[in-house]
């Protein structure tokens, strides 16, 4: 295993496309934004060829640069990937590897005005880029979408909200479950604010953006509920409402909202479940010992498909031996089993 970057037999290209959808953003974030795109072996040399394509999100805090991070006697995933096409373990196929970073850090890759429309930018400016700089079979029955844990979340709310655009998905430990994920963490939350930041979320953001991030106990995880509440549960006017008050206690109409974004509730909504009808495939996994208990989330997720009338022969369902972190091996088996689906 080396430990620095290896060879690949396809091709990773960078590019930086101007968005004007996340032009004057609320929060200032660039609207120039990286985007990498993957070619597999003999793309160059077969002009005629197009492939389907898969498209792939990063978790919370996550950015494009970040798929290239090489830990200790592993390989990170466009690395894994390549090897996976180059040995002819999976048709080939186009993989994009999509930025939705904010400064908060994430945007679930929704539409929300306390972040900016996210989701418009990566269905309406992403898509149609790759389509037309790369020989890609432009329809959403060759296009799929994956992710792990607010990644996970986006491919699945992404391929509920544009069936016309994705027809297949993928979610590693996606955000799902509210209840039982993120329901749990208010009361140690408000209990943080109340005693470093006198209970006031503007207080923490002036202190947090005056510093080095994460010299302060607490600081993603405080930051993380923001962020999700600029999601979630923003105004009109971009201010950002959180679904729990000082003791802990959840806010019955902020977490209504934050609910009716929860994967497994939208499933069983008549105009999602239809989307979900429409799949040519839906992968769901996720770690038996998962810290935020998302592997909860995904046998309620595969639950509420199986109501929505998805066929399970269309379902890969499974719980493996893991936590949250360190499960970037599972993504190319995903993308195998999406590709051979797509092909």
């Amino acid at each position: 295993m080396l430990p620095w970057s290896a060879e690949l037999a396809g091709r990773l290209d960078h590019h930086v496309v101007d968005s004007s959808v996340l032009r004057g953003n609320p929060l200032g974030d660039p609207h120039e934004r990286p985007l990498m795109v993957y070619v597999p072996p003999g793309y160059d040399s077969e002009p005629d060829r197009r492939y389907p394509a898969l498209y792939v999100l990063l978790g919370y805090t996550g950015h494009v640069a970040m798929w290239m991070n090489r830990t200790p006697f592993r390989q990170p995933y466009p690395e894994l990937a390549d090897a996976m096409f180059a040995a002819g373990d999976a048709p080939p196929a186009i993989v994009v590897y999509v930025d939705a970073w904010t400064a908060l850090g994430g945007s679930q890759y929704l539409d929300s005005p306390g972040t900016g429309r996210y989701h418009t930018y990566l269905r309406d400016e992403i898509v149609p880029y790759v389509d037309e700089h790369y020989r890609t079979i432009p329809d959403r029955d060759h296009r799929a979408i994956t992710g792990k844990s607010s990644g996970g979340y986006g491919a699945m709310v992404t391929a509920m909200l544009a069936p016309d655009v994705f027809g297949a998905l993928a979610t590693h430990a996606g955000d799902a479950l509210f209840d039982v994920s993120y329901r749990p963490g208010f009361p140690a939350l408000a209990r943080r604010l109340r005693d470093m930041y006198d209970g006031s979320y503007e207080t923490f953001l002036r202190d947090f953006r005056g510093r080095v991030a994460g010299t302060k106990q607490g600081d993603l995880e405080l930051l993380e509920a923001y962020g999700y509440a600029a999601a979630y549960s923003a105004e009109p006017d971009g201010a950002v409402r959180v679904p729990f008050d000082h003791t802990g206690a959840v806010v019955p109409e902020v977490w209504r909202r934050w609910i009716d974004r929860d994967p497994v509730t939208m499933a069983a909504q008549p105009q999602y479940a239809e989307a979900l009808r429409s799949m040519r495939a839906i992968w769901v996994d996720a770690g038996s010992r998962d810290e935020y208990f998302l592997d909860l989330g995904a046998v309620a997720f595969r639950q509420a498909i199986l109501a929505a009338g998805v066929p399970e022969e269309r379902i890969f369902f499974e719980l493996f031996d893991a936590g949250h972190g360190g499960i970037e091996y599972r993504y190319p088996l995903a993308l195998a089993w999406l590709a051979r689906r797509l092909t």
